[in-house]
């Protein structure tokens, strides 16, 4: 096994280039939130090439983006300084597996999305030379407003973890997760957070129709209503709690809605869900991880 000493000094010498070259392995929707939102944060359409089997998937990406794209993810990888691993779990140790030999010669700085496939599997599959960074982002990175948990082991060099940053960061937000374990709860929190908030915005929108608004306006009434929210939220020091107390006046209108909620044990409702995801994303390592 080649020491880590060694392992950090070539990875180095890749990925310390101010513009690296971006690979990503799987043209699917969080691949395309992902180059969408890095183009529009600096990140040169040159800097980016796609590995896709599907013919369909590769045009529109090379129209949508205007970014270069491979049949072939052995071609695909061969100048690339970062490897964005964005396949089903799956798939994941399939591909992995055949593009070994290439990372062993090359160690290139390696971000899987796939959820629930840990770095054991990933360095398993790849071998001892690629530096591993679990990445779980979500979709709203197409417009810059991602939400991304990162973790890599300790055997990952700083200069790894800034890459991995900068690209996270360019696309919204990020933390750094201690342990592993920790990233099915982001999984089950932020990965497939927005199809919550879809869900409530649709519901909503619905409702108000059937109060009697037109769809217009129940549109734009929901939606305005979900982003100043969230914003207040992110701009305020209070809780979510002491936000909602504070807008919830004694027997009003407000806590006459926030009452059916409680009666329908939303927050319970809402620990499940999240629960499932979870505990989806554990089976999913334990299927197709090593």
């Amino acid at each position: 096994m080649t020491s880590d000493r060694t392992n950090e000094r070539t990875t180095n010498s890749k990925i310390s280039k101010s513009r690296p070259n971006i690979v990503c392995i799987g043209g699917g929707n969080m691949a395309r939130a992902l180059i969408g939102g890095w183009l529009t944060n600096n990140v040169s359409a040159s800097q980016i090439s796609v590995a896709e089997p599907n013919e369909s998937a590769r045009l529109a990406l090379s129209n949508d983006f205007c970014i270069q794209c491979f049949s072939d993810n052995q071609l695909a990888v061969a100048q690339a300084d970062v490897w964005l691993l964005a396949v089903k779990p799956q798939l994941m140790q399939s591909v992995c597996q055949s593009l070994r030999a290439q990372a062993q010669a090359s160690a290139p700085l390696v971000i899987s999305i796939a959820a629930g496939i840990s770095t054991t599997s990933l360095q398993a599959w790849l071998g001892d030379n690629a530096r591993i960074v679990r990445a779980m982002p979500n979709t709203p990175a197409l417009i810059g407003q991602g939400a991304t948990g990162l973790y890599a082991g300790a055997a990952v060099a700083s200069d790894a973890r800034e890459v991995a940053t900068a690209l996270m960061n360019a696309v919204g937000r990020t933390i750094w997760l201690e342990f592993e374990q920790q990233m099915d709860a982001v999984t089950a929190t932020s990965g497939s957070g927005p199809a919550y908030f879809f869900l409530l915005i649709e519901a909503m929108q619905q409702a108000a129709i059937e109060l009697g608004l037109s769809p217009e306006n129940a549109r734009e009434l929901v939606l305005q209503t979900a982003l100043g929210a969230a914003t207040m939220a992110r701009q305020s020091d209070s809780s979510a709690a002491e936000l909602r107390i504070s807008v919830t006046s004694p027997g009003g209108t407000t806590q006459a809605a926030l009452e059916v909620f409680n009666d329908g044990q939303f927050s319970g409702l809402v620990k499940q869900a999240l629960s499932a995801a979870q505990k989806r994303g554990h089976a999913l390592s334990q299927q197709f991880g090593a």
